[in-house]
């Protein structure tokens, strides 16, 4: 049976069909709440925006008012590698039937994450034959998609945002996805926020700002 997604959702401030799209994937254990409050700190900037903020397809095993794209019990990063790869379907699904609703295209789709969202944001953004506007990723790591560096696949530009004392998801890993992505001919930007731990700060959420205004100009 095909799995679907559904949570909350931002409208358009403007009114009207959107037309661009912003898809936020929560973290380990949260729901879809836990980000679309992220849609208030973008959707002056882009009132044409539609903010869709979906749950995890499974209930948490660690919490069960809460979600998540893959267990993470086991070893690492095995069991990081076999779960983005197993999620990557129906995320890949919901933006398909997402575009098919809205008639958005995946050039004026924005995907975005933190931490084992962010993982998924990465994963799945840069497995797609059409490039999305952007990828921002939150606190994550990126496990490379099968046929990656063979250039079958898209190269959108690509925002990583970490802290400097996160104890959950080592810094070193947004580093690394760095490297790899540069390495591949991505447009990467990478910003480590001091003294930050398991989390957004304000100087983390300003360079995502700056990221997608450049490379998504304002509704006019």
């Amino acid at each position: 049976m095909t799995q679907t997604l559904s949570g909350p959702m931002m409208p358009p401030k403007a009114g009207g069909a959107p037309k661009r799209l912003m898809v936020l994937l929560h973290g380990y254990g949260a729901d879809g709440q836990d980000l679309i409050s992220l849609g208030y700190q973008w959707r002056e900037l882009w009132p044409d925006m539609l903010f869709v903020a979906p749950n995890a397809p499974d209930v948490c095993d660690m919490s069960a008012t809460g979600y998540q794209w893959f267990p993470i019990g086991g070893e690492m990063p095995l069991r990081r590698i076999q779960g983005v790869e197993a999620a990557r379907p129906v995320i890949v699904n919901f933006l398909i039937d997402l575009w098919a609703q809205t008639g958005i295209s995946p050039g004026s789709t924005v995907l975005a994450g933190f931490s084992q969202g962010a993982m998924m944001a990465l994963h799945v953004g840069t497995s797609l034959d059409q490039g999305l506007a952007g990828i921002v990723a939150f606190s994550g790591a990126f496990v490379p998609p099968a046929g990656f560096g063979s250039g079958k696949f898209a190269r959108p530009p690509t925002a990583l945002v970490h802290g400097d004392s996160d104890g959950v998801v080592a810094p070193d890993l947004s580093r690394e996805a760095a490297e790899l992505l540069a390495a591949d001919g991505f447009d990467v930007r990478l910003h480590i926020s001091p003294g930050v731990a398991h989390g957004i700060a304000p100087d983390g959420l300003e360079f995502a700002t700056a990221f997608l205004v450049e490379n998504m100009a304002p509704t006019a």
